[in-house]
């Protein structure tokens, strides 16, 4: 090597030692000045909670949005809940390098800077995702423009972004916040709003509109300007084909694709769930809940068009719930959330109401429970007084004498009121109470007789959990609206008393329904109930099948009445429409065999006891009935004393003549021992003569002292001859108006016509009463001693 070679390689390094030192500092300048910026200047950070709250059904649907303080809408996202084809897009086509530059692409901002030095203006922008970022996050002046100024301003906050933060963290900014239109922000937003999806289903072509929608929001909404929507979708195809990362097949198929335009709307199903799920969570930004998403729409809209010509201000209520699991699948809480007049924003699923005969299915298995009861047990229906309270039917009309089975099913009051009264009103509201079902009273007031009829107030969705626990083998639960909310279990019932209390209410088929049906599989086997509250206010209609157990609620929501609505026709036909809507399992949804305390045997009327441990004098009806436990429970002794009562009656009679004996008799007699079968006095009217016959003792010997047996007070209507005929005034449109006393007792009188009750008196007052309808009819006087009379008379027309 030459002294002229040597001293030129010296002299570049030279130079590079005093030009090494200078870029050093300057290195350090920069970094202190970006350090010194980043401290007088953070980045607007946003906080860990800004999204809007969206409320999802359980498969990720959206049910409803609440937007921001703002009022945007803004719904968390993050890179592994959108799909790989939008993030494939996204990167491919708006910046190819964002996994390894620091924020700034170099080649991208010299080709923008060589831009603007030739005069043509920024055309490229050179911005990356970080910068696009920040100019989101940053609403100072100028940060959004695409000056010189603003795009150096960019440039350091994106350089700010990468130190603070990582890759995915910045990317997940950007997917929440880009502007895709409106008050829209967000891939997730978007893809809801336009395109009715999430945006981890996404296609191909939905992918590339959506990646490219935020680079011109207004002039590229597909709601408004389809045409440039797609065309800017097919230029991001074709950059994806070009790249290599779509094959040219897949960018084909995706150009077919239409872009639909849809009209821009919140996800509103269940709004009011949505509404008491984030006033429950007001911090989250997602809310899961455990609906059934196509379900909750399908019965909204059934619910919409089943109640469309109900009268004004008429609300509903509906709530389906998974026995399994009590996770709510349906939750419909009012009529329309934005009718005023309806009060739609009332949510009645919550709302306290009186229960009507909601409740009765509880009292007659927990009776079952008690051993008081077996399911052919004999009550009677018929005019009552429990210390004062005088309970009548919904229809007005009395059975007289019904089993346990039929007085549930046909939800009779009499009967209920009486095994309420036995089994305790005050142990009866504990009992539900500490399985969750809670009763309201007024202030001051303690449970009494009237609550099973309505007396009392309880809400929807405790009745809904209380009536599951007769598919769940009593355990009643609490509904659960979330998968986060805790299973609350607790035991109403024995296994065995909800089995036969579900197969008493399975057992009643639906109005036109024929025996068997369900068993073709034509329709799901339904235990269900009604009730109506007093007043016509509240209208009711509960059941449920293996798997599901639906609650209907129909009224008005300020209380007011609505006559003529009631639960079998009103609420009952939606529980049934839903009801056949609902998942079934394969194979239909066949009876359930008994559990092991169960057992079928045949009693005998009016005893109740065992048919076979009777002789068949002493069995005047028969009935096969479900026992628990082995208990077979006699019919129950009557309230008032009596100068003889249900039961089974002893006494002797002489061997030859048959005659009763008593005590104190003048002639020698053989005697014979003879029972027999009393009925409850107040079923008497309702008796064929031939079984009050059989009821009564035989005549007492002439020789005999009076045993008391046959001091029955006896009653007799005044006012109208047995068999006769009764007729209007010649021209008169009215009927014929009766004065009429019942002779023989001091004590109140019920008139039933027909077995319908239609007034009351005391002792030999007089009964004044028009009577109307054509055809033969019977009038009955029933005195609370038992006591009865009954004519038989004809009306014409």
């Amino acid at each position: 090597m030459d002294d002229a070679t040597k001293a030129g390689q010296g002299q570049r390094k030279r130079r590079r030692h005093r030009v090494l030192p200078w870029f050093r500092w300057g290195a350090v300048a920069a970094l202190l000045a970006l350090l010194a910026f980043d401290l007088a200047f953070p980045p607007q950070l946003p906080q860990a909670r800004d999204t809007s709250t969206l409320v999802v059904a359980a498969d990720g649907t959206p049910l409803r949005a609440f937007a921001d303080a703002d009022g945007v809408w803004r719904h968390p996202a993050a890179p592994d809940s959108v799909s790989p084809l939008y993030l494939e897009a996204l990167l491919g086509y708006e910046d190819r390098w964002f996994r390894r530059h620091p924020g700034v692409n170099p080649l991208a901002v010299l080709r923008a800077a060589w831009q603007w030095a030739s005069g043509d203006g920024i055309v490229s922008g050179g911005s990356t995702l970080t910068m696009q970022v920040a100019r989101i996050l940053d609403r100072g002046p100028g940060a959004s423009t695409r000056s010189l100024r603003g795009k150096f301003l960019q440039m350091l906050r994106a350089l700010q972004l990468e130190a603070h933060l990582s890759k995915e963290e910045i990317l997940s900014l950007y997917l929440e916040r880009a502007p895709f239109g409106g008050t829209i922000e967000g891939v997730e937003a978007a893809s809801w709003a336009y395109l009715g999806k999430p945006a981890a289903r996404l296609s191909h072509a939905e992918a590339a509109l959506l990646a490219v929608l935020p680079q011109a929001p207004s002039r590229l909404r597909p709601d408004r300007h389809p045409a440039a929507a797609r065309a800017a979708r097919d230029k991001v195809l074709e950059r994806m084909a070009t790249l290599g990362v779509w094959t040219p097949a897949q960018v084909d198929d995706a150009k077919v694709e239409a872009v639909v335009s849809r009209r821009l709307r919140p996800p509103m199903s269940a709004p009011l769930l949505a509404q008491r799920l984030r006033a429950a969570r007001p911090r989250d930004a997602r809310i899961v809940s455990t609906l059934d998403a196509d379900l909750q729409r399908t019965l909204e809209e059934r619910v919409a068009a089943y109640f469309s010509a109900l009268p004004e201000r008429t609300s509903a209520a509906l709530l389906v719930v998974d026995n399994a699991t009590m996770e709510a699948r349906a939750y419909v809480g009012s009529l329309d959330l934005h009718d005023r007049a309806r009060l739609g924003h009332v949510d009645m699923v919550r709302a306290w109401r009186s229960p009507g005969s909601t409740l009765k299915p509880f009292l007659y298995g927990m009776a079952l429970d008690d051993g008081l009861v077996h399911s052919e047990s004999l009550l009677v229906d018929a005019p009552q007084s429990f210390g004062g309270y005088r309970p009548g039917n919904f229809d007005t009309a009395f059975n007289g004498p019904v089993g346990v089975a039929t007085a549930l099913r046909l939800s009779l009051n009499v009967p209920a009121v009486d095994l309420l009264d036995r089994v305790g009103p005050g142990r009866f509201a504990a009992r539900l109470d500490n399985a969750g079902i809670s009763l309201k009273f007024p202030r001051g007031a303690t449970p009494n007789l009237t609550l099973i009829l309505g007396g009392t107030g309880a809400r929807l969705e405790d009745l809904v959990g209380a009536h599951a626990a007769l598919h769940r083998d009593g355990i009643a639960g609490r509904v659960r609206y979330s998968p986060e909310d805790p299973r609350i279990d607790r035991r109403l019932l024995s296994p065995g008393a909800a089995w036969i209390v579900r197969e008493i209410l399975a057992s009643n088929l639906r109005p036109g329904e024929r025996e068997g049906m369900f068993e073709a599989g034509r329709r799901p086997r339904v235990s269900w109930k009604t009730g109506t509250s007093y007043g016509f206010r509240d209208a009711w209609a509960i059941g449920g099948t293996r798997r599901h157990t639906v609650g209907v609620w129909v009224g008005r929501p300020d209380g007011t009445p609505l006559p003529g609505q009631y639960g079998a026709i009103t609420a009952l036909p939606l529980l049934f429409e839903v009801v056949d809507s609902l998942p079934r399992a394969r194979g239909g949804d066949p009876a359930t065999p008994p559990p092991a305390e169960v057992a079928r045997q045949t009693v005998c009327w009016p005893l109740g006891t065992a048919a076979d441990a009777q002789p068949p004098a002493l069995c005047q009806r028969r009935f096969d009935a479900w026992m628990l436990g082995g208990a077979i429970p006699p019919t129950f002794a009557e309230r008032d004393a009596r100068s003889w009562s249900a039961g089974l009656e002893r006494f002797d009679v002489d061997a030859t003549t048959g005659l009763r004996l008593s005590a104190d008799c003048t002639r020698p007699h053989v005697p014979k021992a003879r029972a027999i079968a009393r009925w409850p006095a107040l079923a008497s009217p309702w008796l064929p003569a031939s079984t009050r016959r059989a009821s009564r003792p035989p005549p007492l010997s002439p020789d005999c002292a009076d045993d008391g047996r046959d001091a029955v007070a006896e009653l007799r209507i005044e006012g109208l001859v047995d068999g006769a005929t009764l007729a209007r005034p010649p021209g008169s449109e009215r009927g014929v108006r009766l004065s009429l006393r019942a002779i023989g007792s001091d004590a109140p009188v019920q008139w039933l016509l027909d077995g319908r009750w239609i007034g009351e008196t005391r002792g030999a007052a007089a009964f004044q009463h028009t009577f109307e309808t054509a055809g033969a009819q019977r009038l009955t006087a029933l005195a609370e001693s038992g006591a009865w009379a009954s004519v038989q008379f004809r009306m014409l027309r």
